[in-house]
């Protein structure tokens, strides 16, 4: 199911925002005119992603309680101390609106 967050100027470039989409939190990211969406919650510990931090060179998130890191394509760990991925979401910009599909792309992944 597709569902409209945000116009695309809601989010400032470089930044992250935290969505609640069918009883699951999502961490959204922009960098520049794309949008990433991935689970909120980090995979080590329960915390909000959405309150770290964003490395757009590297198209990342670091949780801000423990440095894990995470990449916003796949949702795979890129530092320790998390070693589990996090969910990614298929996301789309349209007319100036930002969507995200709730089915996780990562489903069905080896």
């Amino acid at each position: 199911m597709r569902h409209k967050l945000f116009s695309l100027d809601e989010i400032d470039d470089g930044s992250v925002r935290k969505v609640e989409i069918d009883d699951s939190s999502v961490a959204v990211v922009r960098i520049g005119e794309s949008v990433y969406a991935l689970g909120d919650t980090c995979s080590h510990q329960e915390v909000s992603l959405s309150e770290g931090f964003v490395d757009a060179d590297e198209l990342t998130i670091e949780c801000g309680r423990h440095g894990a890191g995470f990449d916003l394509l796949s949702g795979e760990p890129t530092c320790l101390p998390a070693v589990k991925p996090v969910p990614v979401y298929e996301t789309s910009v349209v007319d100036g609106d930002v969507w995200l599909s709730t089915g996780d792309r990562s489903e069905g992944a080896s």
